[in-house]
């Protein structure tokens, strides 16, 4: 399903777009993934809705059976990708699950903004942004997602995501048929 409509109060949340996560391998050009997702934020900007960038520093605790990568311990691998143009109005937060609201205030920042719906970009399609999604749309968020400005280390696991998990959380779209929509709204 297409994207069909965006709350008066939404807002863009960006999904690890940081300088170690874009140097990892994945299956779309994460030149155009940053492009999309820069262009949202942008969009959004414009119109005085809330940008919340998220990076992160860490992983969970619990045991697994497949270990999960260490993460590098350069002094920039956290830092925000600086196509993403990070304003001082942005709201950061920075994770240490899979999931944005785990431990991080975000739920209580977005409620206090009065936002309703989340625009979803970033990285891993299947883990940072599918776990956000399931959290949010948990939470009574209304979740979209911006189906060009994320991508996956799999293919497999991103097709799964968009086909078979997004349209049981939200709708999806072109971040040029979200930005019509926001444009919309606006006019």
């Amino acid at each position: 399903m297409s994207a069909t409509l965006l709350d008066p109060q939404t807002a863009l949340v960006v999904i690890d777009l940081q300088k170690g996560i874009a140097a990892l391998p994945v299956v779309h050009s994460m030149a155009n993934v940053v492009k999309h997702a820069s262009e949202l934020a942008g969009a959004f900007r414009r119109h005085a809705l809330p940008v919340v960038l998220v990076n992160v520093a860490g992983g969970a605790p619990g045991r697994t059976e497949q270990a999960p990568p260490s993460l590098p311990s350069s002094a920039d691998w956290t830092e925000l990708l600086p196509e993403l143009n990070p304003q001082a109005q942005d709201h950061r937060v920075t994770k240490r699950t899979w999931g944005a609201f785990t431990g991080t205030g975000l739920e209580a920042y977005l409620k206090t903004a009065g936002v309703t719906q989340i625009v979803l970009a970033g990285v891993a399609t299947s883990i940072g942004v599918e776990s956000t999604a399931r959290c949010a749309h948990e939470l009574g968020f209304h979740v979209t997602f911006a189906i060009d400005a994320m991508t996956d280390r799999s293919e497999e696991a991103h097709s799964n995501s968009v086909a078979r998990i997004f349209p049981r959380l939200g709708e999806s779209g072109s971040t040029k048929e979200i930005i019509a929509l926001l444009d919309q709204r606006h006019v």
